[in-house]
């Protein structure tokens, strides 16, 4: 049996602590999904991972606010406004209550994700965040999901009770959406300089992305010190001009899951992996961090994705507990196991 040895050179040093450079991610990308590499390159982050979280598992929830058709008109996106078929919606603040509270019940939620439209009224967001932070666990973090603002509206989030937000510079931003990358970057300057946590991904990867593309979008997570990086598949919807292109296996979401696990290993902020959309092949590759969703979902062509596309807590709970993850982070640093009997008693 041979293994190529410039990878096991990469993962030789990685096991040693030192992060692989953007070519050796590239290399890593490059390989064949199936290939022996690649198992071991899963093998080694997921080795990595554990013992660098401390085999706790991260569960979020994320309650999608509002639908409209969206001028981002993004062609990965169910919201884009030249083929949406969703009707506009927003769900009232007791919907958001009672759905807050479904998520929050069991105390083991590390964050709760608001998620409204690119363009949102922020004045509404603003009394949202606020009631929440007075209604939901103070363990249970607050963190948004929503479009470009700047760092007056950042500091007025982050004092209403947001501990994070959530923001991407997307792979071809600017080409496979009608956003302009300069405000996606001043959106990020703008989280970094408010203090609120940055929560940063690789996506919506296609199998059109190159190794190279690819290794680009995930060091930029790490050049800016994101609190969570997460790798995430883009889903095939029939009427999306990238259909066409088809979508990556979960098999490579994991690869790609991995090189990004290796890829922060000297970044010092980052406290969780996510893999998005959940699924097991990722957690065994190096993520710790799954979401629930209900409400709105960009990936989804059902209003409310809790009868789609999206996982719920007990599933996801399950899901880490199947992954060998042996207790959940809170969002106040405390931890909680994560046993057959906690699964049994979830409400």
């Amino acid at each position: 049996m041979t293994i190529e040895v410039e990878v096991m050179r990469i993962l030789d040093r990685a096991m040693d602590g030192k992060v692989p450079g953007r070519e050796d991610c590239i290399r890593l990308l490059e390989l064949p999904e199936n290939s022996l590499e690649a198992g071991i390159l899963k093998a080694v982050a997921n080795f990595i991972s554990r013992r660098r979280f401390g085999n706790r598992g991260v569960l979020l929830g994320q309650i999608g606010i509002e639908t409209s058709a969206c001028p981002g008109d993004c062609k990965f996106c169910a919201f884009a406004e030249s083929r949406t078929r969703l009707p506009g919606s927003t769900l009232s603040t007791e919907e958001i209550l009672v759905k807050a509270r479904d998520f929050t019940r069991q105390g083991d939620l590390y964050a709760l994700f608001l998620m409204m439209m690119h363009k949102f009224d922020l004045q509404r967001l603003l009394t949202i965040v606020a009631l929440l932070r007075k209604k939901i666990p103070r363990q249970t973090q607050i963190v948004l999901n929503i479009g470009d603002f700047d760092l007056v509206a950042a500091k007025e989030l982050k004092a209403a009770g947001a501990n994070g937000a959530y923001h991407i510079l997307r792979l071809r931003e600017g080409i496979d959406t009608k956003l302009d990358p300069a405000k996606r970057r001043q959106t990020i300057e703008a989280i970094r300089g408010s203090g609120m946590d940055f929560y940063y991904g690789c996506e919506p990867v296609g199998p059109e992305h190159s190794p190279v593309e690819l290794a680009d979008q995930l060091l930029v997570g790490v050049q800016q010190g994101c609190f969570q990086h997460c790798a995430m598949r883009r889903v095939y919807l029939p009427d999306s001009p990238l259909a066409r292109l088809g979508q990556i296996t979960e098999q490579r979401l994991a690869q790609i899951t991995a090189v990004l696990v290796l890829s922060t290993l000297e970044c010092k902020e980052t406290g969780n992996i996510a893999v998005h959309e959940p699924n097991l092949l990722g957690l065994c590759a190096g993520a710790n961090a799954i979401y629930a969703e209900t409400g709105a979902n960009p990936r989804d062509t059902v209003a409310d994705t809790s009868i789609g596309r999206g996982m719920d807590l007990n599933a996801c709970r399950r899901m880490l507990y199947e992954a060998g993850f042996d207790s959940l982070l809170r969002g106040d640093g405390a931890t909680v196991p994560l046993t057959h009997d906690t699964l049994i008693k979830a409400p």
